[in-house]
């Protein structure tokens, strides 16, 4: 870059085509040769306003800052303006938002909570760095292509054993260095799962956030919790470390989330067929229940091989997530892969929903505070009738609904959170299955409304896939599945697990 400094005056000679600059935040940009081949055509750069001009507001009115950090856009600079300075700062890579409500109220400086320790601080630096130097460029990458995750990407987060931190505090933990050994296995608590499960929000990929481990989050807690000591470290080895990939197999097209109703049947000659079942693709296990002959639920792992197809299941949100179709034809199964006892396999497909529910939560909370933040920071940056966007009183009063139902919903988490670090597992079943059903149903439906909120505020961007409201866009085609997802249209049947007359 070079520091050479011009004044206005000298910037303004150069207006025409082939003689081209313009100024954006200070900067002085030579877009003569580059002119042509602006996507929007050559008279938008021409414009009075624009050419020779200092384009800041005309280029934020159009742009996301990132557009000026792309190499190709960076070499266009040839210095800046004598005697002005850059106005204008994006947020570095993993630092924090400097954006109101951008960030929990337990990360924004001012504020206090009891919830979270210095652990809790250094592990969230650390991961939401790794999230963003790590995961978001594979994230973006495959939105674009819809491949399934790098495979690198495994092994980079199983160098950490963050695979392992995913699934939440337990045995499971023991003798691992977590994250370069920023927090110790036996101080590992659901405040840094939740932490965790937040800053994976940030791949603003819908579909890459269940493809990068979605099924092994419910797929590998019933196989730890319930499989036998061999299977069990066999595969949690394998999983954790990167090199295989976990899928639960549970839903039918028929059953749906009527888990108790599953027809996919278990003797020594036979088959069946799961349905859109998440990392199903290109997974390496799958734990499916399945029916047997004396009318109970048995839980299996089976392990990917013969008379085990997978078929692609195209949705609205990217295939990187490898939501599949699954049959299952005379596969044998070896007696050691039964979970739990047999024909008990409902008990090990229900112990799973609290967390499973619990963790999807998480994210999806996390996913609206960002579309709260783009909101905000564009009713800044977009002009209207001469004046910013925020300046119109129902623009602001859709921003005071958004941050009302993300702030009410992430401190009902942290409630939630905290009682579950008090409980024991055989507790919060009982205790807070119901709350935590209620809460998925809150944030999913609040969720909804703040995406129509945030179209409406982006206007056409806000449906466009790229440019300036690419995320929101994103957001409002995805976030439905939120609301499916874990339970879908049952998802609040335990409101009363506990007997209210029970004293």
């Amino acid at each position: 870059m070079s520091a050479k400094q011009f004044s206005i005056e000298e910037v303004a000679k150069h207006n025409k085509e082939g003689d081209l600059w313009v100024v954006v935040d200070s900067k002085v940009y030579d877009l003569s040769k580059f002119a042509g081949m602006h996507p929007g055509g050559l008279s938008v750069l021409l414009d009075e306003d624009v050419a020779g001009k200092d384009a800041t507001e005309a280029f934020f009115s159009l742009h996301r800052y990132e557009v000026l950090q792309r190499p190709q856009y960076k070499r266009l600079q040839i210095g800046s303006i004598a005697g002005q300075e850059q106005q204008i700062f994006p947020r570095g890579i993993g630092e924090l938002s400097k954006v109101p409500y951008a960030e929990p109220n337990w990360l924004t400086p001012g504020y206090y909570s009891p919830y979270y320790k210095d652990s809790h601080r250094k592990l969230h630096a650390a991961f939401r760095k790794f999230v963003e130097e790590v995961l978001v460029p594979d994230a973006q990458a495959r939105e674009e292509d819809g491949k399934r995750p790098n495979p690198n990407t495994f092994l980079e987060m199983g160098k950490l054993n963050i695979i392992a931190m995913r699934l939440g505090p337990g045995p499971h933990l023991k003798g691992r260095t977590l994250m370069g050994g920023i927090v110790q296995p036996e101080e590992f608590d659901y405040f840094h799962e939740l932490i965790m499960g937040q800053e994976i929000a940030r791949a603003h990929s819908r579909g890459y956030q269940d493809g990068s481990g979605g099924g092994t989050y419910i797929g590998l807690p019933p196989i730890l919790n319930f499989g036998k000591p061999a299977l069990r470290e066999k595969i949690a080895e394998e999983v954790f470390s990167g090199k295989k990939l976990c899928a639960l197999a549970i839903t039918e097209a028929f059953a749906g989330s009527d888990v108790a109703g599953l027809k996919c049947h278990a003797k020594k000659v036979d088959g069946g067929w799961v349905k859109w079942i998440t990392n199903g693709t290109f997974a390496d296990y799958f734990t499916v229940g399945c029916r047997t002959d004396q009318g109970g639920l048995n839980v299996l792992v089976i392990e990917r091989g013969p008379g085990v197809e997978t078929k692609i299941i195209k949705t609205s949100y990217s295939s990187t997530a490898g939501t599949a179709y699954i049959t299952f034809d005379n596969v044998f199964v070896p007696e050691g892969n039964l979970l739990g006892q047999e024909n008990k396999g409902l008990h090990v497909i229900l112990s799973n929903f609290n967390h499973e529910r619990w963790g999807m939560t998480t994210v999806s909370i996390a996913a609206q505070r960002l579309v709260v933040e783009e909101c905000l920071k564009w009713a800044s940056q977009r002009k209207v009738f001469g004046k910013p966007l925020h300046s119109q009183a129902v623009i602001r009063s859709k921003l005071a609904a958004m941050i009302s139902r993300v702030e009410s919903a992430q401190a009902w988490l942290e409630n939630i959170t905290y009682q579950m670090n008090h409980m024991k597992y055989q507790q919060q079943a009982v205790y807070l299955a119901g709350p935590i059903a209620l809460l998925k149903k809150y944030a999913t439906e609040t969720a909804q409304e703040t995406a129509r909120d945030a179209v409406q505020i982006f206007g056409g961007r806000g449906i466009t896939k790229s440019g300036m409201g690419r995320f929101i866009e994103h957001y409002h085609r995805t976030v439905p599945f939120d609301a499916v997802l874990g339970g879908g249209k049952f998802k609040s049947y335990s409101f009363l697990s506990r007997n209210p007359f029970d004293q």
